[in-house]
């Protein structure tokens, strides 16, 4: 455990007069931020170990297949979209005439995000590829990471607009893939005295959790818009971390499972808070009738317009619901969620479209989404809906993603196959 800077008496006035500053500007825009004067995770005391679930469900198995065809079936499909073909089957890239560094290319847009380096590093670590792990994070810090000006420290990413194009943005959702990615690393690859690692994964931890929370501050103030990631007040987070997305977010980047074990980690009970935010927020957001999420909704619950739908970004939700529930019990609502989904999709028939409003009357686009397959597989894990082994027999019918719908369906596809089978573990 390496300490942040050193342990030196600090004067705490300048820092409050600045926080101050910060808090009402930030009140003037309709923003709460994060007002301390000293950092709440305590660089000088190690993260706490996470506890871990009595067991996991494996609906694979309650299926019939065996552990060692199982294992397979994962270690094939890992390979195949990490190490496979580089022109139709791969999505982790080794830049040419480079070592120590990959990163997860986006073979539809040919760019990189956060949410693939995140949700890669996550599956990595969960099957123990420390060498891939850290080839991604290295990468992320060193090519995505802003250096300098007022989003210091955030990442270069994309985000879909209302029109599904691409757009260049601070996307809160990687961030926080990264973040328990690392945290789990911590767990898993403890330090070895006489052995120095690649990665300082408890400093990168410290200094991501800090970074979401206290932007704010360490800018003196809300500075060329850039916010922090959470809501102070709310503990809901922002669609992005700038002023324009005040008291506007997304459900699919809500982590509730994950803020509860960054609340065990630290003992700080703002991520307490946060899991309770992100699961109320589901309630109020999510269909009554057939559980379908928008894609962006104000804090209080409203679709933003032009995002008030059920797309491929809302897909990540269920996914984040299943973690929830798997790793910390959630607080009993996602059950109940993953069957009205799972209703609602069973409804449509074998060859359900993917695009729809959030009543489910009128499909906006009926092309079937493999992506969607592997989330309501997802959500098959957790639902107690007799209709959910057929969700569980479609992830494990599916072919290995490939060709130009490789990135976010391989994803999706590896996520599915590790919840489904057991995997997905609190290390």
């Amino acid at each position: 455990m390496r300490p942040r800077g050193n342990n030196q008496p600090r004067d705490a006035g300048p820092r409050v007069r600045v926080c101050a500053r910060a808090f009402l500007f930030a009140l003037a825009l309709g923003l709460v931020v994060s007002c301390q004067t000293t950092d709440s995770l305590g660089f000088d005391l190690p993260l706490k170990p996470l506890t871990p679930p009595a067991s996991y469900p494996n609906p694979f198995k309650d299926r019939g297949h065996s552990d060692a065809d199982i294992a397979a079936k994962i270690n094939t499909a890992f390979m195949q979209l990490f190490h496979g073909m580089s022109d139709t089957q791969a999505i982790y890239v080794v830049p040419p005439g480079s070592s120590g560094i990959a990163y997860i290319n986006d073979v539809l847009h040919n760019d990189k995000r956060t949410e693939g380096i995140g949700i890669g590093m996550l599956i990595a670590v969960e099957l123990d590829h420390r060498d891939e792990f850290d080839n991604l994070w290295t990468y992320a810090k060193t090519m995505m990471r802003v250096t300098s000006g007022s989003a210091a420290g955030y990442f270069n990413s994309f985000c879909e607009n209302a029109l599904m194009l691409p757009v260049p943005c601070l996307d809160p959702f990687g961030l926080q893939q990264m973040t328990m990615a690392l945290l789990l690393a911590h767990d898993r690859y403890p330090p070895v005295p006489g052995t120095p690692a690649r990665v300082d994964y408890v400093a990168d931890v410290r200094e991501l959790l800090t970074l979401m929370r206290n932007k704010v501050f360490e800018n003196g103030g809300i500075v060329d818009g850039v916010t922090d990631t959470f809501d102070g007040m709310t503990h809901l987070v922002y669609d992005v971390p700038n002023s324009s997305g005040a008291a506007v977010g997304r459900p699919s980047i809500e982590m509730p499972g994950y803020y509860d074990l960054w609340a065990q980690a630290t003992g700080d009970p703002f991520w307490t808070n946060a899991a309770k935010a992100a699961r109320d927020y589901w309630r109020l957001t999510a269909n009554p009738t057939t559980g379908l999420t928008p894609v962006r909704a104000t804090f209080s619950g409203v679709p933003v317009t032009g995002y008030e739908v059920f797309s491929s970004e809302a897909y990540r939700g269920q996914i984040a619901m299943a973690l929830d529930q798997i790793w910390v019990g959630g607080d009993g609502w996602s059950p109940g969620e993953a069957d009205r989904l799972l209703g609602f999709f069973a409804s449509q028939g074998l060859l359900y479209g993917q695009t729809f409003t959030l009543d489910g009357l009128t499909e906006l686009n009926m092309n079937h989404d493999p992506a969607l397959v592997a989330a309501n597989g997802v959500s098959a894990a957790i639902a107690t809906t007799a209709q959910r082994t057929t969700f569980v027999d479609a992830v494990w019918n599916m072919d290995i993603p490939s060709m130009g719908n490789r990135y976010f369906t391989g994803l999706l596809y590896l996520i599915s196959l590790l919840v489904l089978g057991g995997q997905m573990h609190v290390l």
